[in-house]
């Protein structure tokens, strides 16, 4: 009986791609959306690939062996659940990874060079700001401190990114293993508050679980390195907004590049969202927001659906499960 892979959710422009990384030997089914496929797919796909379908949906499933997420970023997908129905979860850890990396370094240059500051200052003015001297956030790269949170595969791109730049590169990650930073050529602190007691410029990399939510917080500001720069390409959830704009407001933390928020799109109700959207005098220049786009490129989008299908694949055909993130739920299915 052939195998069946089911898209729920795969745009028309990817759905060749797709065919051609599972190879012979597989039936691949693709919808516009989860509300497009039918009871009889949901039953009888041996595999679910592309964004995590709503519960309802899930629990329809009666052949499924594993669902691989066409992202790195599961924590709205409910790993006990699948866990439970002996369906194997898996993530898309190896895409992206270099498009984030830059965009971090993209984040701290345009703050650190001034990029967006000088562009405004012109517009508005274009003879009266043609001040090369006017950068309120000039820093010299190599006279800085860089500080890696969590130095998996993207903190692991940005640094070496950084060390380019000729900077004093830091990481903190409580679950490498020790000799980590040998392999590297970086330095290594103990704990977060060290990390922040040091760096000019902080850059996030950590998934967003219970452990991590909030971790840059309150007490995570209270031991910065005042005047110090914070870069989230990672998940919004990791960073108290509350806490940043009181950081930011005290001259703790001078500016901040935020590709990704606790709510997307943006909440104007956030104090710190509602101050950068009034461009109140304060936070002027000093908060750069992207639209949680770090990660795209056309490359990266053909990396993403490539290689999911790649791991739904290689499991039903040959029983290599690879970045599996349910693990410890999961159970045989009778």
């Amino acid at each position: 009986m052939t195998m069946r892979i089911l898209w729920p959710n795969m745009p028309t422009d990817y759905r060749q791609v797709a065919r051609e990384a599972i190879g012979d030997g597989f039936e691949a089914e693709f919808c516009g959306g989860a509300d497009e496929v039918t009871d009889e797919q949901w039953a009888n796909a041996d595999a679910v690939v592309g964004q995590s379908p709503p519960a309802e949906c899930v629990a329809k499933l009666r052949r499924c062996r594993i669902f691989v997420k066409s992202a790195v970023g599961y924590d709205e997908v409910n790993l006990e659940l699948y866990g439970r129905m002996g369906i194997a979860v898996c993530n898309t850890p190896d895409y992206g990874t270099r498009e984030v990396a830059d965009h971090a370094i993209a984040l701290m240059m345009t703050l650190t060079k001034g990029i967006a500051f000088h562009d405004e200052s012109l517009r508005a003015d274009p003879r009266g700001n043609w001040r090369p001297a006017l950068n309120p956030f000039g820093r010299r790269m190599s006279a800085c401190t860089f500080g890696v949170v969590g130095i998996g595969r993207i903190g692991t791109a940005a640094a070496r990114r950084a060390k380019a730049f000729d900077m004093d590169v830091v990481f903190y990650d409580p679950y490498q293993p020790s000799g980590y930073e040998l392999a590297l050529g970086l330095r290594r602190v103990d704990t977060l508050a060290e990390l922040m007691s040091q760096c000019d410029i902080v850059s996030i990399h950590t998934p967003l679980n219970a452990e991590t939510r909030n971790l840059i917080g309150r007490d995570a500001f209270a031991a910065a390195k005042r005047g110090m720069i914070v870069i989230n390409t990672a998940r919004g959830g990791i960073i108290d907004l509350d806490a940043l704009h009181d950081a930011m407001k005290d001259g703790t933390v001078l500016a901040a590049g935020l590709d990704v928020l606790p709510d997307e799109p943006a909440n104007l109700n956030s104090p710190l969202i509602a101050a950068w959207h009034r461009n109140e005098e304060w936070i002027r220049h000093r908060l750069v927001l992207t639209p949680h786009s770090a990660f795209f490129t056309p490359e990266s989008m053909r990396d993403a659906r490539a290689f999911s299908a790649r791991t739904a694949a290689r499991y039903l055909r040959e029983g290599r499960l690879e970045n599996c993130v349910n693990r410890s739920f999961l159970a045989v299915r009778s």
